[in-house]
């Protein structure tokens, strides 16, 4: 049995008090865009921004590290096709992939998940903050965070 460092999982497919979790066994309802042996994709209930998706793993994981592989290369997949069906059969121009992990990069819900953001040309949403530049030394930097 898996645990996540937010809360233990009953199992490894689900969590009884994940609202994610909830959605995927029909406990609590949801408008799907997208299903295949993998994911789920449906509409985020915040209204905030029309066609607001959210894809999640059928498999419960709290985030990207907590993630079998196998999913999360599906969800990227996933991702790309409602990406593509948004922008050439729905009218929109583009959109944002956007997630987080980890309560530090304020993840709300600690069930796995993306969510794809359709875009048309001068929207005026603003998904990135203008952030003051930093005099950072990147070489240094590069050197710390370098993969080897």
């Amino acid at each position: 049995m898996k645990n996540c460092k937010i809360f233990k999982c009953k199992s490894e497919n689900t969590n009884e008090d994940c609202i994610f979790c909830k959605i995927l066994n029909k406990k609590a309802p949801s408008y799907k865009i997208y299903e295949d042996k993998y994911v789920y994709a449906f509409l985020d209930i915040s209204c905030d921004i029309e066609g607001h998706t959210l894809i999640i793993p059928k498999k419960h994981s709290c985030d990207v590290l907590d993630c079998d592989e196998k999913y999360l290369k599906q969800i990227i997949i996933a991702a790309k096709k409602i990406g593509k069906h948004f922008v050439e059969n729905c009218g929109y121009d583009g959109f944002n992939i956007v997630h987080a992990s980890r309560k530090s990069a304020e993840q709300s819900v600690f069930h796995l998940h993306f969510h794809i953001i359709p875009r048309k040309e001068n929207d005026q949403i603003k998904m990135y903050p203008e952030l003051e530049k930093k005099d950072f030394n990147l070489e240094e930097i590069a050197n710390k965070l370098k993969l080897n």
